[in-house]
């Protein structure tokens, strides 16, 4: 605990620093945008309010994920670090969208623009990116949520590039179409990362296997223990990006029955030190599970109605009824 309190308090404060950098960031560009009439200058500036809203959310999750689990909640809070990078994948994905409606209004009609002002402030804001980005690059490998804002806030370096290149070209050329076509560029490189953001945390929340592992490779694994006879009723997820979680039943050979607890416990080592599977469930085969199959198969099944149920059932039944009189 106190490990993962210290992890926490390390990503929290350079989810501070980010924050701070990128928020002023945010305000100078908004402010050159309009000053330069530049659509790339404003679309930057439009990331970068995502980039804020990612960092933000990140913190919020961090915060939220401390929170003990309770009788409601078993495994806490982890999972908001997850459902933040859903919403951080999200908006980006709308304001893309938008980035590119107002790109091609302007395409079809340019308008000028003040090109040395829009150099200089893309400069600024691709300093002010790399040094958020050095700053969430520790943790970016092993935690989804800094991830997602650590490629939040690369994605808008990248894009600064872009816009200081449209900047110097319109500056030398007077081309001023580049500013849109900048802009749909901008659109396109934010629209990937979305991509990627969804992608991966939807596939946490639909409980999938966590990636780089593979069931078959891991069950495996089980099998070769001494002891294990056969792996069924097999189930491997994320409970957040950082927490892994394995539920099994495990036939154990006759005449380990009086070891299983040890055959157990080596199960689990293994899982931890060659798969960073902390959290497991391992239950030991009954006669009945013998012929099940290794992947748990789920079914959908009605519940029983409690009292509470059926009182509410009536309520909603009557209400109906004057309804339909």
């Amino acid at each position: 605990m106190e490990t993962e309190s210290h992890l926490d308090q390390s990503i929290s404060g350079r989810l501070k620093y980010a924050i701070g950098i990128t928020a002023i960031t945010l305000l100078v560009e908004v402010a050159g945008g309009f000053w330069t009439n530049s659509l790339a200058l404003l679309s930057d500036a439009a990331h970068v309010f995502l980039d804020l809203f990612a960092l933000v959310l990140s913190l919020a999750a961090i915060k939220l994920s401390s929170f003990p689990a309770s009788d409601t909640r078993t495994f806490g809070w982890h999972r908001s670090e997850v459902f933040a990078s859903f919403i951080n994948g999200a908006t980006v994905f709308l304001i893309a969208i938008a980035i590119a409606y107002e790109a091609i209004l302007r395409f079809l009609s340019p308008q000028e623009i003040k090109s040395l002002p829009m150099f200089i402030i893309a400069a600024a804001g691709l300093v002010t990116n790399l040094l958020a980005a050095s700053a969430l690059h520790h943790h970016s490998h092993d935690d989804l949520n800094v991830r997602s804002a650590f490629l939040h806030v690369v994605g808008d370096a990248a894009v600064s590039v872009g816009v200081i290149a449209a900047g110097i070209t319109i500056y030398f050329t007077g081309l001023h179409i580049l500013d849109p076509i900048a802009s749909i560029v901008i659109g396109c490189t934010i629209f990937w990362g979305a991509w990627r953001i969804l992608r991966e945390s939807t596939h946490i929340l639909l409980e999938g296997v966590p990636r780089g592992l593979n069931t078959t490779e891991v069950v495996d694994a089980i099998r070769d223990v001494d002891g294990v006879r056969e792996v069924h009723h097999f189930n491997l997820w994320s409970i957040c990006s950082h927490i892994l979680a394995l539920s099994a039943h495990i036939d154990i050979e006759p005449e380990f029955k009086k070891n299983q607890a040890s055959v157990l416990r080596t199960i689990e080592e293994i899982l931890f030190d060659k798969y960073h599977i902390s959290h497991t469930t391992l239950q030991v085969e009954c006669t009945r599970c013998v012929e099940a199959p290794v992947i748990k198969v789920f079914r959908h099944r009605p519940r029983k109605q409690s009292a509470h149920d059926h009182a509410h059932g009536a309520t909603c039944s009557h209400g109906h009824h004057d309804h339909d009189h």
